[in-house]
């Protein structure tokens, strides 16, 4: 379990972001500046290929283990290892792809003996509590010769009382991802800027025989999205900091937030079976155009397009729009909800595996990423690649927040992060009342 210090120090990595995200513009990939300093650019060049391995080296295996599914990440990635083994032949990357719960299920069974040397991270909570389980390696001194290439803000996640364990390559900000044609067949002519409108829109197109919004029931953590949106939008960031930090969360934002998802559940807005839905359903759900939106991260597009029956997805049809504002809510309208993607190192990998992350990391690779819409790449130098609009929207959006909250279950302990879920998905399946849900979860940190 995570102590107090670790919530707190996960708190401080959402700061971090906060800060860091005031600076960005609509065009940048990440929420540092746009312009790099000369030190940063230069070590951004040096890592753009990978340095050629002595021929008597000794045979290395690193193992790898990522939630990238989807096309055409998956094949990035390998394509990624596979550059990087051409350059080293003594080193081979065993890589293993897991759908995200299978991973997290999988990750479980571990200890610091079998844990692979690197493997899928959010940062926050529950990387910390992999730290004090001994499961990571302390790669401070590592990276100390390249960590400037990376966006300060969004490296700060992946450090746990000032040591950094994982980097990320990936970051960006939950939103509305929506189907421009439903849309306008429910006369819905632009997206929703407040809660009550969205309330009508949703009406709107129910009365269009159209279903609104598309969840996973099954999974839990995307319904739990839109409920700390809706905490944030009634709160503001410094009340939901409060929270994380106190561990109460009887307090009136929390009540109103689940208020918000009854007048919601009222309308019968979800898609037919959404109860044992999983993401990947409610991905398809979008995708295939027989549901008008889904509240997603900024890999929402790439997953639709991979579960849509023609692998092609909505196109030029899907749109975004960022979570709506509540009216009378203390939360900013332009707060958001975060994070992206990371890789972890294990407790025992090679130097091998770290010059990986490195080349892995280097502007040419995550340019590729960004350009095949895999997502918001953190290294320096990648920002113009981005050229998809929903993702300029995403990235217009993230670079006006003043505040971005880390997903709660992973700004917390894994412990927390399973409570938050499960006390919150009870809500949206019919099963909870907002006090017993805020009650839960109050009675889970106490637990800490």
């Amino acid at each position: 379990m995570v102590s107090m210090t670790g919530r707190l120090a996960s708190a401080v990595a959402v700061l971090a972001i906060a800060v860091s995200a005031c600076g960005g513009s609509a065009g940048s990939a990440s929420p540092s500046a746009a312009a790099p300093s000369q030190a940063a650019t230069a070590a951004a060049a040096a890592t753009t290929a990978p340095s050629a391995a002595s021929p008597a080296a000794a045979p290395v295996t690193i193992t790898w283990w990522h939630i990238t599914t989807g096309e055409p990440g998956k094949s990035d990635f390998q394509a990624i290892a596979d550059a990087y083994t051409a350059a080293h032949p003594n080193v081979k990357i065993e890589i293993t792809v897991l759908e995200n719960e299978a991973f997290k299920t999988k990750l479980s069974t571990v200890d610091a003996s079998s844990v692979p040397d690197l493997f899928q991270s959010w940062g926050g909570g529950t990387m910390a509590a992999q730290a004090d389980a001994g499961l990571l390696q302390d790669i401070t001194s590592a990276v100390a010769s390249w960590k400037d290439t990376i966006n300060p803000g969004a490296l700060s996640i992946y450090q746990y009382k000032g040591v950094q364990y994982g980097i990320p390559w990936d970051m960006g900000m939950i939103g509305f991802w929506y189907n421009k044609d439903l849309f306008a067949k429910a006369g819905i002519t632009a997206p929703p800027t407040t809660w009550d409108d969205y309330l009508a829109d949703i009406t709107k197109l129910k009365a269009a025989n159209i279903v609104p919004l598309a969840i996973a029931g099954k999974d839990k953590w995307p319904s739990m999205h839109l409920w700390t949106y809706l905490v944030l939008r009634n709160g503001g960031g410094q009340a939901l900091s409060q929270m994380i930090q106190s561990g109460n969360w009887n307090t009136d934002a929390c009540t109103k937030a689940g208020a918000a998802v009854q007048a919601l559940n009222a309308l019968n807005p979800y898609q037919p079976g959404y109860k044992s839905a999983t993401y990947n359903d409610e991905a398809a759900a979008v995708g295939n155009g027989k549901v008008a939106m889904e509240l997603m991260g900024q890999w929402a597009p790439s997953v639709e397009k991979d579960q849509s029956a023609n692998k092609t997805g909505l196109g030029d049809k899907l749109g975004w729009f960022a979570f709506p504002a509540v009216t009378g809510g203390a939360g900013a309208p332009t707060d958001g909800v975060g994070g992206g993607n990371g890789i972890a190192v294990g407790k025992n990998a090679p130097p091998e595996a770290i010059d990986f992350l490195k080349f892995f990391n280097n502007v040419e690779n995550q340019t590729k990423l960004n350009k095949d819409n895999v997502g918001l790449s953190t290294t320096v130098g990648t920002e113009s690649a981005i050229a998809d609009a929903n993702l300029q929207a995403v990235l217009a959006g993230r670079s006006q927040a003043k505040f971005m909250q880390l997903y709660l279950d992973q700004a917390t302990s894994p412990a927390m992060g399973s409570a938050i879920n499960d006390a919150t998905v009870a809500l949206f399946l019919g099963g909870s009342t907002p006090g017993t849900v805020c009650q839960a979860i109050t009675t889970a940190a106490a637990g800490q």
